[in-house]
This record gives structure tokens, C-alpha cells and sequence, in this order.
């Protein structure tokens, strides 16, 4: 770690929290996510125990997250344009792809786990962990966040792998064109939001406003069998391939609208 770095840096009162062979688990679980080295994912540093807390030392990244994009859009009245869509999805995710030919998993893919560096680069955060911090007790019972991104899987506590990663990804990207999760509705509580989720029930986004292929990517990962979800390699090559679309539009519609000028 250079010297003078700005980093990061979580605790988890893991003592109180876990018996002695969980607090292991999660200790040999940090040392594989440190092994982990990609321009879209936050770089674990290091960590250490000191006063019965876990310290985890991470790489910062200081714009914000996704989550905060997303509410500027909201209050400005304003759709985020396609184009930066699908700039901020193809890292995103490039960075789980990573992961997961690792065979990790991230387990808690959401907005607010997307940090935003000021140079424009996305990274996903908050890694890997959350069978150890985020019991499913305790996000499946509050409606702030974490469950509108849950699997159906996960939601009813059945096995689950990197396919349920998948669901929540369907879920982020649909949060970028329409401002707000899928199965988010007004006055709604758990179990409508579980029914809702169960029926993979939410309406499209615009055609007006998004290409069908944005759709068609939405509807192929938020699908309740999780065999029929793409992999994450995929997920990324037809990201990649739909910003260079969009790069070549904007490039193509600048070049004619000097042409025009001269």
C-alpha cells in the first residue's frame, strides 16, 4: 500500500456477532477476496482484529455510489440517457464477471454497493460477505433496500449460487433506466413485495425512452428458474457491445453535426 493512501476502512463487531468458527470462515474469506484484482471491484487491502472488532482496510472510492446517481436523476425529473447506462453497467458488470470466474460471490448486489470514483469508474463494493453480515433474517423483514435486488431463491431460503447474483444485477440495470427497483410499488408490504418478486411481475421499461435490447437483457436475468439466467460473461460482452453502439452514434451524430456547421 503506498504511503500516505486515503483507504477505507470497515468494522464488524464480528466477537459479538459469530461463534469461533464463523469468525474464521469470514477471516479466510477476506484473505480470497484480497486476492481479488480488478479495475471495477474494490481492492481489499488488509485486515486485522483490534478491540474485538474486524478491521477491513479498503481501496476508496470517493464520488459517492449508484445509489446517490440515481436520486440526483430522480430530482431533476430526468431519465439517465442510455448511453451512460450501459458505461456504468459494462463495469459493473466486468467487475462481477471477475468474481465469478473466481467463483466468488457477491450476495448482496445493489446501488448502494456501487461506489463511483471522481474519475468516472464504477466498482462494486462490499464484496462477497454477506452470508456473514447481512443475515437474511434481518434484510427479508425490512423493506428498505436489500430485498427488492433478493432472488426468489434466496427469498424463500433455498440453495442458491452465482445465478442469484445474476437476478440482482437484472434488477440494478432495470433501476438505472426506470429511477426505482422493478418490484418497488406504493403502499406495499413484505409479502406483496415477495408475491410480486415470486411472479417476477414489473412492467417494462419505455420503448420510447430505451432500446428493446436493454429490455430483452432485464427480462433474460430477472427470470425465477435460475438455470434460465445468462452468466455474468455474457452479461458483459453484450453490455460491452451495446456501448459501443451507443459511442459509435454519438460519435457518428457529432461528426455530421460539424460537417453541417462548416
Amino acid at each position: 500500500m503506498p504511503k500516505n493512501q486515503l483507504v477505507a476502512l470497515k468494522l464488524v463487531k464480528i466477537f459479538e456477532m459469530m461463534d469461533a468458527k464463523t469468525r474464521t470462515d469470514c477471516i479466510k474469506e477476506i484473505d480470497l477476496l484480497k486476492q481479488l484484482d480488478h479495475p471495477n471491484v474494490i481492492k481489499y487491502l488488509a485486515s486485522f482484529v483490534a478491540n474485538n472488532e474486524l478491521h477491513i482496510v479498503l481501496e476508496l472510492a470517493d464520488a459517492g455510489d449508484l445509489s446517490k446517481m440515481i436520486k440526483h436523476f430522480k430530482l431533476k425529473r430526468r431519465l439517465i440517457p442510455e448511453r451512460t447506462v450501459w458505461k456504468y453497467f459494462s463495469q459493473i458488470a466486468g467487475g462481477l464477471n471477475h468474481m465469478h470466474e473466481r467463483r466468488i460471490m457477491h450476495r448482496d448486489i445493489k446501488p448502494a454497493n456501487v461506489f463511483i470514483t471522481a474519475q468516472g469508474i464504477a466498482k462494486l463494493g462490499d464484496l462477497g460477505l454477506g452470508r456473514y453480515f447481512n443475515t437474511l433474517s434481518t434484510a427479508a423483514h425490512s423493506l428498505v433496500g436489500t430485498p427488492y435486488y433478493m432472488s426468489p431463491e434466496r427469498l424463500h431460503e433455498r440453495p442458491y449460487n452465482i445465478k442469484s447474483d445474476i437476478w440482482s444485477l437484472g434488477c440494478l440495470l432495470y433501476e438505472l433506466g426506470a429511477l426505482h427497483s422493478p418490484f418497488y410499488g406504493d403502499n406495499m408490504n413484505l409479502y406483496m413485495l415477495c408475491k410480486k418478486i415470486e411472479k417476477c411481475e414489473y412492467t417494462q421499461l419505455s420503448t420510447e425512452v430505451y432500446s428493446k435490447e436493454l429490455n430483452s437483457l432485464i427480462n433474460h436475468m430477472i427470470q425465477s428458474d435460475p438455470k434460465n439466467r445468462p452468466d455474468c460473461k455474457f452479461i458483459e460482452e453484450y453490455s460491452c457491445q451495446m456501448l459501443g453502439y451507443f459511442q459509435s452514434q454519438k460519435a457518428g451524430s457529432s461528426e455530421q453535426s460539424s460537417s453541417t456547421s462548416s
